[in-house]
């Protein structure tokens, strides 16, 4: 009998185990999508920087 209540005991716990670890992948996961998008929105901003500093570079070019 005590092996039978063992191997319920252990096969609990296994899933017990492999629910925590999906919880933590999964928001490990949402917080890598938030720095993604965060960077993407970075990157965006950066691009439409660059993109002005371009425009105003040769503009300043013609004028010369």
């Amino acid at each position: 009998m005590f092996w039978p209540m063992f191997a319920i005991a252990a096969g609990f716990l296994g899933i017990t185990v492999l629910g925590v670890l999906a919880v933590r992948v999964f928001l490990e996961a949402e917080r890598l999508g938030r720095q993604v998008a965060d960077s993407a929105r970075r990157i965006g901003t950066a691009s439409e920087d660059l993109e002005r500093a371009a425009v105003r570079a040769a503009r300043s070019m013609d004028a010369v």
